[in-house]
């Protein structure tokens, strides 16, 4: 039997004490009514605080007990004279990593440490495994994604990175709704898959007899709430896209989508800058971050580049993912090929209206003046049809019903696509998507399944 095994069992052990001494180790009701720091400003007689026992200091008749909330900690005195001998015998049984709930005075120790004198204790709730220490850090950085749980109690900094990251999409949704954007939800499960270059899952609805797809953008059925009357829309929407995981790709991925009527790329790119600046300066608290050891500053006006300048005068994607390494501050990347932008108005030169925001060498939002013919829109997804047909599992399919809805008139319209878990990456200096991710899919560690 291992270390952890006999930790285990040694706090198994104590569980079945304490049910002897007929008490409830997880009680459903906790009568708590402040945070460790709201007791800390109250400073009053008979609060009830509750938190994780994060440290256990024992001296004969008495202990001293760190609590802590998502607040922060308060230090617990356990006397004998003030918690009785069931009270004492209950704190006997308890460990790191137990919740209790407890009843006392305030008051500031000799050192100055803020306290609570107990005169009750109640356990919340047994831990049964301890919860690795700092110095037993797991060193398999991938344990620490598949359990996620450990990496939040064992590391505050990967709590700070989901911090910011809602701190981000609730502001998001704040300057959308302030511009008159109205949030909707389109259809995850679809019947084609569409508005993005990119391979689907597939699933198999039983009630109706057939396959549909994971959805790899929300995009065409956003453009029909357009064609419906809807001016402004966005959704912040989970997307499944049956592709590689690498640093800057996650299968399964959150983005924003919001279509503007009335609105073209060129007056998107202002709209996004101002946005963008502001967005950044809420949730950061300054317009210049830190991002792989240099600064990006977005107080300064984005740059703009053609594709064909970042590309060195060549109209392909691998180009032009070799040119993007070198943009290290915001710019925009302007006038796409037609034959990877499908879905976009083009432009005399025959290149598409479209731009996609780009900084510290990641990509990580798209946008453009939307295809409103719906003539024109048809033999595009013909084109894609053509190259699926030659091997191209990622060209777009035809969508009928998306064709119909144009036919009854969209207006000029732009639309914005960002992928949330690359943005928060420079925003956090995280290296790669799977650390912004609460619980990014990994591969089982042990499967029979070799298809």
């Amino acid at each position: 039997m291992n270390r952890s095994e006999n930790i285990s069992q040694d706090r198994l052990e104590k569980l079945s004490q304490i049910e002897r001494l007929n008490i409830d180790p997880y009680p459903a009701k906790t009568d708590k009514q402040l945070t460790a720091s709201e007791a800390k400003k109250k400073k009053s007689k008979n609060m009830i605080v509750a938190g994780r026992i994060i440290s256990i200091r024992m001296h004969g008749k008495a202990g001293f007990l760190d609590i802590q909330d998502e607040s922060g900690k308060i230090q617990i005195l356990m006397k004998y004279d003030f918690i009785g001998e069931k009270g004492f015998d209950l704190l006997k049984l308890l460990d790191v990593g137990d919740f209790i709930e407890v009843t006392g005075d305030y008051f500031v120790t000799k050192t100055g440490e803020p306290t609570i004198q107990a005169s009750k204790l109640k356990i919340l709730t047994k831990a049964i495994k301890q919860i690795p220490s700092s110095h037993q850090e797991i060193k398999n950085k991938e344990e620490l994604y598949r359990k996620r749980y450990l990496d939040l109690l064992m590391n505050p900094e990967t709590k700070k990175v989901f911090q910011v990251r809602a701190k981000f999409i609730s502001e998001l949704r704040n300057y959308l709704e302030k511009e008159n954007f109205i949030e909707v939800e389109t259809p995850i499960l679809q019947p084609v898959p569409g508005g993005a270059l990119a391979k689907p899952f597939m699933a198999h609805f039983n009630e109706y007899h057939t396959d549909v797809y994971l959805r790899v953008a929300p995009e065409l059925y956003l453009k029909r709430l357009i064609v419906g009357g809807f001016e402004r829309v966005y959704e912040v929407a989970k997307c499944f896209r049956n592709e590689c995981a690498d640093w800057s790709h996650n299968p399964e991925f959150t983005q924003v989508e919001f279509y503007a009527a009335y609105m073209d790329y060129e007056k998107l790119m202002d709209f996004t800058e101002k946005m963008i600046r502001e967005l950044v300066k809420k949730v950061t608290g300054s317009y210049i971050i830190e991002k792989n050891g240099n600064e990006i500053d977005f107080s300064k006006k984005f740059d703009r580049k053609t594709f064909k300048e970042i590309s060195n005068g060549k109209m392909t994607d691998e180009a032009f993912k070799v040119g993007l390494e070198k943009l290290i501050q915001p710019t925009f990347v302007i006038n796409h090929p037609l034959d990877i932008s499908p879905l976009a108005k083009k432009n005399d030169d025959k290149t598409a209206q479209r731009f996609q925001l780009v900084m510290a060498g990641i990509e990580v939002l798209n946008a453009y003046s939307e295809l409103n013919n719906p003539v024109e829109q048809k033999e595009r997804f013909e084109e894609q049809m053509e190259m699926r047909e030659k091997g191209n599992e990622e060209a777009q399919r035809m969508d009928d019903d998306f064709i119909e809805a144009l036919e009854y008139g969209m207006p000029p319209t732009a639309g914005w696509g960002m992928g949330i878990d690359r943005f928060i990456t420079i925003l956090t200096d995280k290296h790669a998507i799977r650390e912004v991710l609460l619980f990014p899919f990994m591969k089982p560690k042990n499967t029979n399944n070799k298809k």
